[in-house]
C-alpha cells in the first residue's frame, strides 16, 4: 500500500508544526498585538530571517541534493527585491507628487506628473527620465510577475548555456560567481536605471497603507514570510522525495553513471536551477520591504558565499538543516554586529564583536567542514540513531 507524502516525510509535518507555533508565539508577543514584548525592529529581523531561511532551503536543494554549488543564488534573491522595490518606489513617489501638485492653480498634466515622479526618483543620479527597465513599474501585478519570471529566465538562460556545455564542479561555481559579479557591477552604474550605488530606499513605506502603523505592517510581512517559508519547504520536500529526488541525488553522487543509465542529466539540473532561482526571487521580494532598502552590494558575490556557509553549517542535504543554519547565523550576526554582544577586555586588547564577527563565522565554517560535515542538522540524525539503538 502506497503511503502518503506526509507519512513518507514526517519531518515536514514537524517543521510546519514548529513554524506555526513560532509564528503564533511571535504574533502574541508582538507590539501590534498589544503585549509589546517583541519590538517592531526585532519583528522585522525575525521576518527577514524567515526569508533568508527560504533562500537557504532553495540553495540546499540545488547544492545539497543536486550537487550544484551555485555562488549566484543570492543574485536571484536581490533581483526579486529590485523588482518589487521598483513598484514600491514608483507608487509611493506618485502619491507624494500628486499630493504636492494638488495645490497648483492649474491641474498637472500626466506628462508633468510623470516628469515630477522621475525627478524625485532619479534626481539622485542626475536624471528625470524613466529608463526602459521601469516600463512596468506602475503595475503591481506585472512587477510581482517579474519577481518570479526575471530570476527564472536568467537562471534558465545561464543554466542552459552552462549545463549543455557540461560545465560542472568548481568551474560551474566560478561561472555562477562571475555572473553575480557582472550583475553587481552592472547595477552599480548610474545609467542602468536602478539608481546606482544609492539603490532603492524607503521600501518599508507601503503605498496605500500610510494610515497603518509600522508595527502592524511588519506583522503582516512576518506572516507572509512564514507562509512563504512553509509553502516553499513543502514544495521542495515534495520535489526531493520519490523518483525525482532519487535521480537528482544520484546526479550529485555520480553524474556520469546517471547519464549512462539514459537520464537527461542536463534537464534535471536546469529544472532545479531555475525553480530554486524563482523561489529565491520570492524570498527577496519579501525581505527587502522589511529591510527598507536594497543596493547593488546585496548582489555582490560575497552574499552568495555567505548563503553557502549557512547551508554548510546547518547541514546540506537536509532541508531543516538549511533552515537551522540560516536562522542561527542570521540571528547571531544581528546580535554580534548590532552592538548587543558585550566587548571582551583582554587587558592588552579589546575584542569588539562588530570587527571579529566575520572571523568567528569563518572559523565556524572551517570547524564544521573538518569535524562536523553533516552540520547542525546532523545532530538530529545522531539523536534518532541512538534512539533506534536503545529501542
Amino acid at each position: 500500500m502506497k503511503r502518503s507524502f506526509i507519512a513518507q516525510n514526517p519531518s515536514v509535518l514537524w517543521f510546519l508544526l514548529a513554524l506555526s507555533v513560532f509564528t503564533i508565539g511571535v504574533t502574541i508577543l508582538s507590539e501590534a498585538a498589544g503585549l509589546d514584548l517583541i519590538s517592531t525592529s526585532f519583528l522585522k529581523t525575525l521576518g527577514k530571517t524567515l526569508c533568508l531561511c527560504l533562500v537557504a532551503v532553495a540553495m540546499d536543494v540545488v547544492w545539497g541534493y543536486c550537487g550544484i554549488l551555485s555562488l549566484g543564488h543570492f543574485a536571484f534573491f536581490g533581483i526579486g527585491g529590485y523588482a518589487i522595490g521598483m513598484w514600491l518606489m514608483y507608487a509611493r513617489t506618485k502619491d507624494i507628487v500628486i499630493s504636492s501638485l494638488d495645490n497648483n492653480v492649474l491641474p498637472a498634466t500626466p506628462d508633468e506628473i510623470t516628469h515630477a515622479i522621475g525627478s524625485q526618483i532619479f534626481g539622485v543620479v542626475g536624471s528625470a527620465d524613466f529608463p526602459l527597465i521601469w516600463a512596468f513599474s506602475h503595475s503591481l501585478t506585472l512587477q510581482l510577475m517579474a519577481v518570479v519570471l526575471v530570476p527564472g529566465l536568467l537562471a534558465l538562460v545561464f543554466g542552459w548555456l552552462a549545463f549543455r556545455s557540461r560545465v560542472a564542479g568548481v568551474y560551474l561555481s566560478i561561472l555562477t560567481q562571475a555572473m553575480t559579479l557582472a550583475l553587481s557591477l552592472y547595477f552599480f552604474q548610474n545609467d542602468t536605471g536602478l539608481r546606482g550605488n544609492n539603490g532603492l530606499s524607503g521600501l518599508q513605506n507601503i503605498p496605500g497603507l500610510e494610515a497603518v502603523s509600522q508595527a502592524t505592517v511588519s506583522l503582516w510581512f512576518f506572516w507572509a514570510s512564514a507562509g512563504a517559508l512553509g509553502a516553499g519547504y513543502v514544495l521542495f520536500a515534495w520535489m526531493v522525495s520519490g523518483k525525482f529526488g532519487s535521480v537528482i541525488r544520484a546526479i550529485r553522487d555520480n553524474e556520469a553513471r546517471v547519464r549512462f543509465m539514459g537520464y537527461h542529466v542536463e534537464s534535471y539540473k536546469l529544472f532545479i536551477f531555475t525553480v530554486t532561482a524563482m523561489i529565491a526571487g520570492v524570498a527577496g521580494a519579501l525581505y527587502y520591504p522589511q529591510a527598507g532598502i536594497i543596493n547593488p552590494a546585496e548582489i555582490a558575490p560575497i552574499a552568495s558565499i555567505y548563503l553557502a556557509v549557512w547551508v554548510a553549517i546547518g547541514g546540506r542535504g537536509r532541508l531543516y538543516g538549511a533552515v537551522i543554519g540560516a536562522a542561527v547565523v542570521s540571528l547571531m550576526s544581528s546580535w554580534f554586529t548590532g552592538g548587543s554582544a558585550p566587548d571582551i577586555n583582554l587587558g592588552v586588547y579589546v575584542v569588539k564583536w562588530t570587527d571579529w564577527w566575520l572571523v568567528l563565522l569563518g572559523l565556524s565554517f572551517v570547524c564544521v567542514t573538518l569535524f562536523f560535515p553533516k552540520g547542525i542538522g546532523g545532530l538530529f540524525d545522531l539523536i534518532s540513531n541512538r534512539k533506534g539503538e536503545d529501542a
